[in-house]
């Protein structure tokens, strides 16, 4: 089963992945936690490139061929293997990153970025996307006090909210894909509700 998370800056997702990549494992589930940009020696590279906050003057097609670079490099040395083996692959954002921030956020034309992601991911769609949800406001006022700012991070408010809003847009239009979590909530709070979502999938997934 291949689960995604996605979120905007702050939403939780770091510390969250790890803890529930620890439970299941508790539960006998053979647990790949990766990571989008990276994953792989190249898709780490890609990854410096892309959160290097002296590439401001980088373009947003470059920007989006880049992480398909790295998608794709990922999807073929990591994440199909591990399936192909019967394993779990829990990964902190895909396919729909991309759509959100260099879709909804640039506001660029949606079916020529759909059909790069296509390409880069050769169709690998994942089973259940888990959106950590939080205002705006609040998780950039985390990003700062982690200390964890890049290029990535350095856009003007509205861009974030018109991501948040491409999340949810994202969500609606794939209800039975997508799972809401609301990620202001205490964060073991929020871990519970994960875990109940996942293995609810994961139950309802094994009976085909």
């Amino acid at each position: 089963m291949f689960i995604t998370f996605e979120g905007s800056e702050g939403s939780g997702k770091s510390s969250q992945i790890p803890a529930l990549g620890e439970f299941l494992r508790r539960q006998g589930y053979d647990v790949l936690l990766t990571r989008e940009p990276g994953g792989t020696t190249i898709g780490e590279q890609i990854r410096q490139i892309l959160s290097n906050l002296e590439n401001q003057s980088m373009q947003q097609r470059t920007e989006i061929l880049l992480f398909q670079a790295s998608r794709a490099q990922h999807v073929e040395e990591i994440i199909r293997p591990h399936l192909a083996r019967g394993g779990v692959v829990v990964c902190d954002r895909y396919a729909d990153s991309t759509l959100a921030y260099q879709g909804y956020g640039y506001q660029r034309e949606l079916a020529p970025i759909r059909a790069i992601v296509e390409f880069a991911t050769a169709g690998l769609t994942p089973n259940l996307t888990l959106f950590l949800d939080v205002d705006v406001e609040e998780g950039l006022r985390r990003r700062v006090q982690d200390g964890e700012w890049n290029r990535l991070d350095s856009y003007e408010m509205e861009f974030y909210r018109r991501v948040r809003q491409g999340y949810h847009e994202l969500a609606r239009q794939e209800p039975q894909r997508w799972a809401i979590i609301d990620a202001s909530q205490p964060v073991d709070q929020v871990q519970q509700q994960i875990r109940q979502v996942v293995l609810a999938r994961l139950a309802a997934f094994a009976q085909g």
